[in-house]
């Protein structure tokens, strides 16, 4: 089973699975990936007597050790997606994290804000700004919200008030 899932991570890059599962499965796939960073005969070998399938150790061996050469470890993640309907069995994704284009657009956005904040240091040299900046935020936010919400309220009121008004005019009528 774990022979199969593994091939099937390598070829998709991404499984859904339960937790368990996948935490056998890291500790069965990347000793593997590590194998295939140095590519020879005998760690091709060594990986297809476990994966037992030729397109998945071509897939290793080529497109994922050329992604994963720099990484020292941690080649899966795993993301908890809830219970499954059936069982209640809980159920994860699991991929391999150099092939997550959304995650590693996040990473290189977030490292280019947190590159441009000052280093924090206990001598005090951090500056102010970016907090006062942030709270000024937080309360345009908070501001803003009030006034929808003082508006909905004045409209809930101008409604009631018409209602009435509607209603004894219409007996009027009659």
């Amino acid at each position: 089973m774990l022979s199969n899932m593994a091939a099937s991570l390598i070829v998709h890059k991404r499984i859904f699975t339960t937790t368990a599962k996948a935490k056998a499965l890291r500790g069965y796939l990347e000793p593997l990936i590590s194998k295939a960073k140095s590519d020879s005969t005998h760690s091709r070998r060594v990986v297809f007597s476990y994966l037992q399938d030729k397109e998945a150790v071509k897939e290793l061996f080529t497109v994922v050790a050329d992604k994963v050469a720099d990484r020292p470890g941690g080649y899966t993640r795993i993301l908890k997606t809830g219970n499954r309907l059936g069982d209640n069995a809980e159920m994860c994704m699991m991929e391999l994290v150099d092939f997550n284009e959304l995650m590693l657009e996040e990473k290189a956005s977030k490292s280019k804000k947190s590159s441009t904040k000052s280093k924090r240091t206990r001598r005090g040299g951090k500056k102010a700004a970016p907090a006062a900046e942030a709270t000024d935020k937080v309360e345009e936010v908070k501001a803003e919200a009030t006034e929808a919400f003082d508006t909905a309220e004045e409209a809930k009121e101008e409604s009631k008030a018409e209602t009435p008004a509607d209603n004894a005019e219409s007996s009027d009528e009659k």
